[in-house]
């Protein structure tokens, strides 16, 4: 039981340090250009993880497999944070912590290995979720969204493709997190330099406020947060860990209403409840609709009917 509660609190406390991460961001990008942060945060995470996977060197050796996955990982989890840095510049760090939670919904959308038909309750966690959104963007009343909130989701969808792509690139191979982790961290560094150039000179002189709020989004937020993550899902179940990592919008709002001063309307409010919900009920649709499907295919395997392998959903405690 101490090991399980040490276990649940790790996976809390990523959910948390996720749920803050949007604050932290929106902060950032209001003293320096969002490419200039993001090339900082990749920079030092690229630090960080390389620090860690020297220490390793001995033990764990790279792979070709995991230099190709990574760099192109690196490629879709770069445009994620850009539409998403973007986004929460532009929005309340509530309403992006909440937007992108979306993600948990789209990706069984988009990752249907095997051909598994999803059931018409998932559907209808969507719509749920659908419906969420335009409240949240609604603010007041129902006008056009913002353009935080627009980019926002658009890294939702961009980020369920890089979850579902995940899982398929490790699915039939072994690969070393932390090498995957390394070489997105790298290959997003390069990415970000030359238009970040300009905004050198200002990074350099930043207050050690920004420096602070650099520092906590890429050693906390990227390096801690993912090993954390990786080490608490191998003592717990999927289920658990997602229904624990998937706090991450509740912290997202409560920081950003309770530390950054923001404010739900009423509207938006409801918008916040209907998406917890929402994504809630569709994650929990997906997995019960994806555990039977495997059980069936044990039935059929142990029946000397032909066994294709389950699938597990990338999208079960995975964030990138």
């Amino acid at each position: 039981m101490h090991i399980a509660r040490r276990t649940d609190a790790v996976l809390l406390l990523v959910a948390l340090v996720w749920g803050s991460s949007y604050l932290a961001a929106k902060t950032a990008t209001g003293a320096l250009p969002v490419l200039t942060v993001l090339f900082a945060r990749y920079a030092i995470s690229a630090l960080g993880c390389g620090a860690l996977a020297a220490v390793r060197r001995g033990r764990h050796r790279w792979t070709r497999a995991e230099v190709r996955a990574g760099s192109l990982l690196g490629v879709t989890q770069a445009a994620v944070l850009v539409l998403e840095t973007y986004g929460v510049a532009h929005t309340s760090a509530a309403n992006a912590g909440l937007i992108i939670s979306l993600t948990i919904v789209l990706t069984p959308l988009l990752d249907r290995t095997g051909g598994r038909r999803l059931p018409w309750t998932f559907f209808l966690a969507a719509g749920v979720c659908a419906v969420a959104v335009g409240l949240l963007a609604s603010g007041t009343g129902l006008h056009a969204p913002r353009l935080g909130d627009v980019l926002v989701l658009a890294a939702a969808v961009v980020r369920a493709g890089h979850v579902a792509l995940v899982g398929r690139l490790t699915a039939s191979r072994p690969m070393d997190p932390l090498h995957l982790t390394t070489t997105q961290t790298v290959v997003g560094s390069a990415l970000f330099l030359p238009p970040a150039v300009t905004g050198l000179p200002d990074l350099v002189h930043s207050g050690a406020t920004t420096w602070a709020q650099l520092i906590y989004l890429a050693l906390f937020c990227s390096v801690f947060a993912f090993l954390a993550q990786t080490w608490a899902v191998q003592g717990t179940s999927a289920s658990r860990a997602s229904l624990l990592l998937g706090t991450e919008p509740i912290w997202a709002a409560a920081i950003g209403i309770g530390v950054g001063g923001e404010r739900l309307t009423l509207w938006a409010a409801l918008g916040a409840v209907l998406m917890v919900a929402g994504t809630y009920w569709g994650q929990a649709v997906e997995r019960a609709h994806r555990t039977g499907t495997a059980r069936t295919e044990k039935a059929m395997g142990a029946a000397g009917t032909p066994l294709v392998p389950a699938h597990t959903s990338p999208a079960d405690g995975l964030r990138q």
